[in-house]
């Protein structure tokens, strides 16, 4: 289990102990639910080559987050195809864009 602070550790002993209460209505309750079936509903298989080393930092990835890489690299998925994957903000360090760089073999 990931370490937790204080307020989370405060958290976790209330629901533990039955004191938290939803403030949903049964309106938001239901849309959320319609909403998670709807979500999690996989009806079709893609295969996709990648990187030894992205695949590697995948996995890394969805071993912190306590999740299968391919759940993590479908949530990123839908995260993106629903405009709710955002980029992080760039520092005004550089004003070149970001290049690719290639390896050069002895030159």
């Amino acid at each position: 289990m990931p370490k937790i602070d204080a307020y989370e550790h405060e958290v976790l002993t209330a629901f533990e102990k039955g004191q938290l209460k939803s403030v949903a209505t049964k309106a938001e309750l239901a849309k959320f639910k319609a909403a998670a079936r709807a979500t999690a509903i996989k009806d079709r298989r893609v295969n996709i080559r990648l990187s030894s080393g992205d695949l590697s930092d995948i996995q890394v990835k969805a071993l912190e987050e306590g999740m299968p890489y391919q759940t993590l690299i479908a949530s990123v998925l839908h995260k993106y195809v629903t405009g709710r994957l955002a980029e992080p903000r760039t520092t005004k360090q550089s004003s070149r864009p970001a290049t690719k760089r290639r390896a050069t073999s002895g030159s």
